[in-house]
């Protein structure tokens, strides 16, 4: 069974940096995409960043290029999100996701297996 646990969430001030690891295990995809939602009280699920298997592809909402970076570690079966120069409204609910469709998109909102998120709150 494919699990993904997000960690590395918290609280930090507005201009500070997290990096957010998400851990998958039975993750037994020749191919796949991972990604990173996130969603913020009272507003819809957002997607932040995603990353196909030898990254030849690899999107990035707007708001968050150029402060935040997705990468891989294949020998540890873990994706990382880091989150510099963070913003107010980079606060939300932040979600790992992937599956073996091997895509990644703007449009692309559905992934076959999430985790159950981690909290990011950036303080004035």
């Amino acid at each position: 069974e494919v699990q993904l646990v997000e960690s590395g969430g918290g609280l930090v001030q507005a201009g500070g940096s997290l990096r957010l690891s998400c851990a998958a295990s039975g993750f037994t995809y020749d191919h796949y995409a991972v990604a990173w939602f996130r969603q913020a009280p009272g507003k819809e699920r957002e997607g932040v960043v995603c990353i196909t298997s030898n990254a030849h592809s690899i999107y990035y909402v707007e708001s968050v290029k150029g402060r935040f970076a997705i990468s891989t570690d294949n020998a540890k079966n873990t994706v990382y999100l880091q989150m510099n120069s963070l913003k107010l409204e980079d606060t939300a609910v932040y979600y790992c996701a992937g599956d073996g469709w091997d895509y990644c998109a703007a449009y692309r909102d559905e992934f076959d297996r999430w985790g159950h998120g981690t909290q990011v709150t950036v303080s004035s």
